[in-house]
């Protein structure tokens, strides 16, 4: 997705995609909500008014009561871009959890995602 189409696409419609492609890596979805849950500081019952709501990826994150301090130690390329290069805030956001869900699905252990 092009940084354009992705401001208007709702986190609701992008998160069947993180749960599947850690499905299909044998990961489960409520590993995917627990890296959610640690780099946006909702609870559970948030994250699913978010996915009801079909919240659009500003107004998920911008309702983030406490994103995780430790998402800067986040490093690495996601489509061809070191996220730690993006500049644009939304974007760096959105590329962190991208990134979140690359280790999960490429076997990462959960404490090494969650930079414990």
């Amino acid at each position: 997705m092009t940084k354009h189409r992705i401001y208007g696409t709702s986190f609701a419609s992008v998160y069947p995609l993180y749960v599947a492609k850690a499905e299909r890596k044998g990961r489960t979805k409520a590993e995917v909500d627990e890296i959610i849950l640690w780099l946006t500081g909702l609870s559970q019952a948030q994250l699913d008014a978010h996915l009801a709501q079909k919240s659009d990826f500003e107004t998920f994150f911008a309702q983030a009561p406490r994103l995780h301090p430790a998402r800067a130690d986040i490093r690495g390329v996601v489509c061809g871009v070191r996220v730690e290069d993006i500049v644009e805030p939304l974007m760096r956001e959105i590329r962190y959890l991208d990134k979140l869900i690359d280790e999960l699905a490429k076997g990462k252990a959960m404490e090494k995602i969650l930079r414990g």
